[in-house]
């Protein structure tokens, strides 16, 4: 797992071309209760830092930027209808969607984990 400067965590799905992205329990925290998520569509082309997610808290509504040049390939349309599960399970369930990568080397400049911890402190 890989994390971004914008408290997003990505992760390489096991036997697939593609990685899944989410926001951080950090992130989750800081947003509050989830009340209403609008997701990309799937086939969207999208660079890096492009707005692909709005997520309405109780305490912000906040825009989740794209973290690398790629394609949604899937949304997870569980968190149309059940929003909480971004605060329940922010780094499991609540994978917000997945994505190819124009250039995957991309992923490997992206922190560890020990980093984004020293980051978010």
């Amino acid at each position: 797992m890989k994390f971004t400067e914008e408290h997003l965590w990505l992760r390489i799905e096991e036997g697939e071309d593609e990685i899944s992205v989410g926001i951080t329990s950090f992130a989750a925290a800081e947003l509050g209760e989830a009340k209403f998520v609008e997701l990309p569509e799937e086939g969207d082309v999208v660079s890096a830092d492009d707005p692909v997610v709005v997520i309405e808290g109780s305490e912000d509504a906040v825009d989740i930027l794209a973290p690398l040049d790629g394609e949604i390939v899937e949304v997870n349309t569980r968190l149309i209808d059940a929003p909480e599960v971004i605060t329940d399970d922010p780094q499991g369930d609540a994978w917000l969607f997945k994505m190819t990568l124009d250039d995957p080397s991309d992923y490997d400049a992206l922190m560890e984990e020990a980093t984004y911890q020293k980051f978010i402190r």
